[in-house]
């Protein structure tokens, strides 16, 4: 759906809009069945449903759906009221609309699905709503807009946690976004790094040739930089134009220090045990590392805390 600025008139909202009457003089019945009106461009077949879901107003969204409004009542673009509660993080809003029958993977002809929506606004009320109710991860084709890589984006660690918990692949990878590792490093967001990693996210996957680690030290973050050396980033990896992280890092810059400093000091014993134990275990099992029968000090070396 397009951003539209705040303040903008009306017209500005509806693709190829043509002049007309002033709102107060178009007739009962034309502002009846303006959901209709698809000529008018994606704002101006937004229903009533979709306002109420947008602003949050409850009482009118229930009272619309018992009036006989369509819980899947969507625009030219296929925006949905759910993609709108869910925009505005409005978790009240989506309850409703999911009682009511709403399809909780419903996409607009972008891809754009609820979940992405969760994800752009950081509802992580939403969020979970929606995952309850059936929403997948993920979509099937890898061109659409990714819910993980939205929170990765936005740096909303919430939702990269809750998303991973309900079995979305860290290594999932957009084929111009990348993996959500890289899209995290790409905009300096540490924790959601942090995040994958610990999930068991492959630390040299990010788009085609570039690694996390060039996009870490492209943004020159120190902080992620020590992250994904931590977890067993190559930095002899070379990207598309052949070249290795360091030879991309600023000058004198704390990143370029950090990557000189490890050329002459490499992983000691105890990380690279570690690194292939957790490699060994497998991803998929990372998460059971608290039950194995091991002291606290074992399970918190092999867990990086």
């Amino acid at each position: 759906m397009p951003d539209v600025p705040a303040g903008a008139p009306e017209v500005s909202r509806k693709r190829g809009a043509e002049p007309g009457p002033p709102p107060e003089l178009v007739p009962e019945r034309k502002r009846a069945c303006w959901g209709i009106l698809t000529s008018q461009g994606s704002w101006a077949d937004r229903s009533p449903l979709h306002e109420a879901a947008s602003q949050g107003r409850l009482l009118a969204l229930r009272t619309l759906l018992a009036q006989g409004y369509h819980a899947n009542i969507v625009t030219i673009d296929h925006v949905s009221p759910l993609h709108e509660a869910c925009l505005s993080g409005h978790v009240a809003c989506v309850r409703a609309l999911l009682n009511a029958g709403a399809n909780v993977n419903a996409a607009t002809i972008d891809g754009v699905t609820p979940l992405y929506n969760c994800c752009a606004s950081g509802s992580v009320g939403c969020l979970e709503l929606l995952l309850q109710n059936g929403a997948h991860t993920h979509m099937t084709h890898t061109h659409f807009p990714s819910a993980l890589h939205e929170a990765c984006k936005r740096g909303n660690s919430q939702c990269v946690e809750v998303l991973l918990s309900h079995g979305a692949d860290p290594d999932y990878e957009v084929s111009h976004l990348g993996s959500p590792l890289y899209m995290s490093c790409s905009h300096r967001h540490t924790e959601c790094s942090k995040i994958l990693l610990h999930r068991g996210a492959r630390v040299n996957v990010g788009r085609g040739a570039d690694s996390p680690l060039h996009a870490a030290v492209r943004g020159d973050s120190a902080d992620l930089v020590s992250v994904l050396l931590e977890f067993g980033a190559d930095v002899n990896h070379r990207d598309s134009n052949n070249q290795r992280a360091v030879e991309l890092a600023p000058p004198g810059a704390q990143t370029q220090k950090l990557l000189l400093i490890f050329e002459v000091s490499p992983r000691s014993l105890c990380q690279l045990c570690r690194l292939q134990i957790r490699a060994l275990i497998g991803r998929s099992r990372l998460k059971l590392l608290p039950v194995l029968p091991l002291p606290p000090l074992l399970t918190d070396y092999l867990d990086h805390t």
